[in-house]
C-alpha cells in the first residue's frame, strides 16, 4: 500500500505552501512580531491549503523554539504534527460536517476550559466551519469572543458567507485562492522528478486542467496517472484516454477543416467522437478551449508560450498556422457559437444533434447576418486575398521597368519626342556615362539612318547601354503576368501548404518541409529547389509530387505541375550565367570605348 501523493508531500512549513504567499507571509510576520490573534478564519476553494496552513500555524505556535515562523521540526510537538505524526493532544481537529450541532459546540466549550496537556496553547481546528448550525455558532460565540489565554481557534471553510457575522467579526480572515498554473506546473514537475517518473510533453497541462487549480485535486489526478503508467512514464495517450479529454490531433483536424471549409472532414470527426464513446459535451468544451487558445495566439503570437504554459512547441506552431488560417473575426464568431452550443447542450436529450448543428453554423458564415458573421466573411476574403494581394506588388516595379524600356522603341519609331518627358529613365541613362557616348557618336556619323543603326549597334558592340536595361526587364516582363505573382503567392502560403502537407502525408512533409523552396513559376509549372540532392531524388519517387500538388490545390486552388531542381545545380546553371553576362557587358564596351 502506498500513501497518496497529497499526504506524502503535505507541506510542513509556510515556505513549502505554493501559491498562497498573500496568506503565509502576513502570518509569518505576525508570529515573528508576537501579534498572534486568538481566532482565525481560513477560507477558499477546496484543496488550496487551508487545513494544512492551520496545522503549520499550530506547529509554529507550539514549537519548543517558538512561537516561531519556522518550526524546528525536532521537538515533540513538531514531530507529532508532521506528515507521518500521530497527532498532538493539544491540537484538536474537529470536522464540523459531523460535529456541527449545538451539543457538539457545548462539549467543545467545556473542553476548552482545561489547560494544555504539554504544549503552550490548546488549538482547535474546526474544518468545514460553514456546516456548524446557527445554534452551534451561538453556543461558541462567548468563548470565541473572550477565550482563555491558552486557547486558539482556527476555522477553515469553503463558504465563509455561511459563517455567522458575529463569529467572522471576531476572527482574522485570510482568504486562500486557487493556485496559478505556472507555480503548480513547476511543483508537479518537481514531484515527478522526485518520484523518478518521466512525463511526456502536454501531460502536466492536462493534469492542471483536470485539477482546476486545486493542489490536492491535481495531486490526486497525477497519482492516478502514475499508478497506471507503464515503464516509459506518463504518456500523453494514457492521460487523454484516462481523463476523457479530446486528443490534440482530432482538434487539429477539426480546426483545419473549419478553416478550409471542409464539411466532410468536420462531420467525419463528429462521427468519430460519437463512435469512440466520447462525451459530445466534453468535445465541445475542448473545442471551445482550442478556439480560446487560437484567439490568444492570433492576438499575441510572439508571447503565446508565456500565456499557454505547458503547451508543447510543435503544438504552438500548429496553432499559429491555424490562427492565421482563420483570422480574428472568424475565430471570435466560432468561439461565440461554440459557447452558445455548450450552454444549450446542458440537459439536452440529443447532444450529437447539437454538436452537428454547431459545426454547420461554423461552416456557414454566409448564413449569419449579424455583425460577427460579416466579420467572419471579411476575414475569409482577406485571407484569400492576402496571397493574391502580392499580384500588385510586382506590377509596381514593372511600371518603371517599362518606362526604362521605352527608349528602345522610341529610337526605332519616328515618334521619339514623347520619350524626353519620362524623367525617371533620363538620370538612369546619364549615370553610366559610357553608355551615352556610343549613342551620340552613332548619329554624328550617320544622321539620316539614325533610327536603324540604333537597335543594331547595341547588340554586337555596345551592350552596356541597352543590354542592362533591355536584357533584364524583358524576361521579367514576359513572365510577370503568369510566373512572378503566382510564385510569390505560393511563397507566402508555403507555411500553410506545408501544414496541409503534413496532414496529407507525413513522409512527404519530412522530405519537403526542411529542404525545398519554391523557385520559379512558368505558366502552371512550379520549380521546387532542393538544398539536398538526395531529397530531390527521393521526391521524384512515389506519390510525393502528387501530395504536394494536392496541398497547393487545397490551400490556393491552383493546379500546378512540379519540376525538381537541386539548389547547387540551379545556382550554377540558371541565375548565375545571367548575372555575369549582364555584368561583363558593361566592362567590355568600357574597355573598348576608352581607346576611342
Amino acid at each position: 500500500m502506498s500513501t497518496a501523493l497529497y499526504r506524502r508531500y503535505r507541506p510542513e512549513a509556510f515556505a513549502d505552501v505554493i501559491g498562497q504567499e498573500h496568506v503565509t507571509e502576513p502570518l509569518m510576520a505576525a508570529i515573528e512580531k508576537g501579534r498572534v490573534n486568538h481566532a482565525y478564519l481560513f477560507s477558499g476553494p477546496r484543496g488550496c491549503g487551508k487545513t494544512t496552513s492551520a496545522r503549520i500555524l499550530a506547529r509554529c505556535l507550539n514549537c519548543a523554539q517558538g512561537p516561531t515562523p519556522v518550526p524546528c521540526g525536532v521537538c515533540d510537538s513538531c514531530v507529532e504534527l508532521a506528515r507521518g505524526g500521530s497527532g498532538s493532544l493539544d491540537v484538536i481537529e474537529i470536522d464540523a460536517a459531523s460535529h456541527g450541532g449545538v451539543d457538539d459546540a457545548r462539549d467543545l466549550r467545556e473542553r476548552a476550559t482545561f489547560a494544555p496537556v504539554r504544549d503552550r496553547y490548546k488549538i482547535f481546528i474546526i474544518d468545514e466551519a460553514h456546516m456548524v448550525t446557527s445554534a452551534g455558532f451561538n453556543a461558541l460565540l462567548k468563548i470565541v469572543e473572550e477565550p482563555p489565554e491558552h486557547i486558539k481557534f482556527i476555522f477553515a471553510t469553503t463558504e465563509p458567507d455561511k459563517v455567522i457575522g458575529t463569529i467572522r467579526s471576531r476572527t482574522h480572515h485570510y482568504p486562500f485562492r486557487l493556485v496559478p498554473p505556472e507555480p503548480l506546473m513547476a511543483y508537479l514537475d518537481l514531484l515527478c522528478q522526485q518520484e523518478g517518473t518521466p512525463v511526456a510533453p502536454g501531460v502536466l497541462s492536462l493534469v492542471i486542467r483536470a485539477g482546476g487549480g486545486s493542489v490536492r485535486d491535481s495531486l490526486s489526478v497525477l497519482d492516478q496517472l502514475m499508478a497506471g503508467a507503464g515503464p516509459g512514464g506518463l504518456d500523453y495517450e494514457l492521460a487523454v484516454s484516462l481523463l476523457g479529454y479530446t486528443h490534440a490531433s482530432l482538434l487539429d483536424d477539426v480546426v483545419d477543416a473549419f478553416a478550409a471549409g471542409d464539411a466532410a472532414t468536420v462531420f467525419s470527426a463528429v462521427d468519430r467522437v460519437i463512435q469512440t464513446g466520447h462525451d459530445p459535451r466534453r468535445f465541445v468544451e475542448d473545442l471551445l478551449e482550442r478556439f480560446r487558445d487560437l484567439i490568444i495566439v492570433n492576438a499575441v503570437p510572439d508571447s503565446a508560450a508565456a500565456i499557454l504554459r505547458g503547451t508543447p512547441d510543435d503544438q504552438l506552431n500548429r496553432m499559429r498556422t491555424q490562427a492565421n488560417q482563420m483570422g480574428r473575426g472568424e475565430l471570435s464568431r466560432a468561439a461565440d457559437i461554440t459557447n452558445t452550443a455548450l450552454t444549450e447542450m446542458t440537459g439536452a436529450t440529443s447532444p450529437r444533434l447539437h454538436l452537428e448543428l454547431l459545426c454547420a453554423r461554423i461552416l456557414l458564415p454566409a448564413a449569419d447576418e449579424t455583425e460577427r458573421g460579416t466579420l467572419a466573411r471579411v476575414d475569409r476574403i482577406e485571407r484569400r486575398l492576402q496571397y493574391a494581394g502580392s499580384l500588385a506588388v510586382p506590377d509596381q516595379p514593372a511600371g518603371p521597368a517599362t518606362d526604362v524600356r521605352k527608349p528602345r522603341p522610341a529610337s526605332n519609331a519616328p515618334d521619339s519626342p514623347p520619350t524626353p518627358p519620362a524623367a525617371s529613365p533620363a538620370p538612369e541613362k546619364k549615370a553610366p556615362s559610357d553608355t551615352a557616348w556610343p549613342e551620340e557618336a552613332a548619329p554624328a556619323e550617320e544622321p539620316a539612318p539614325v533610327s536603324t543603326p540604333a537597335p543594331e549597334t547595341p547588340a554586337p558592340d555596345a551592350p552596356a547601354g541597352p543590354s542592362p536595361e533591355q536584357a533584364r526587364p524583358e524576361p521579367e516582363a514576359a513572365s510577370a503576368p503568369s510566373g512572378a505573382p503566382q510564385v510569390e503567392m505560393i511563397r507566402r502560403a508555403w507555411p500553410e501548404i506545408m501544414d496541409e502537407l503534413a496532414h496529407i502525408k507525413r513522409t512527404t512533409w519530412l522530405n519537403v518541409n526542411p529542404d525545398a523552396k519554391p523557385r520559379t513559376m512558368n505558366g502552371n509549372q512550379l520549380v521546387l529547389a532542393f538544398a539536398t540532392q538526395g531529397n530531390a531524388i527521393a521526391f521524384q519517387r512515389g506519390t510525393h509530387m502528387d501530395n504536394v500538388k494536392q496541398a497547393i490545390h487545397k490551400i490556393l486552388a491552383l493546379d500546378v505541375t512540379i519540376d525538381v531542381l537541386h539548389d547547387g545545380s540551379a545556382s550554377a546553371g540558371e541565375p548565375n550565367p545571367k548575372v555575369p553576362t549582364s555584368r561583363r557587358a558593361p566592362t567590355e564596351p568600357t574597355s573598348g570605348s576608352a581607346p576611342e
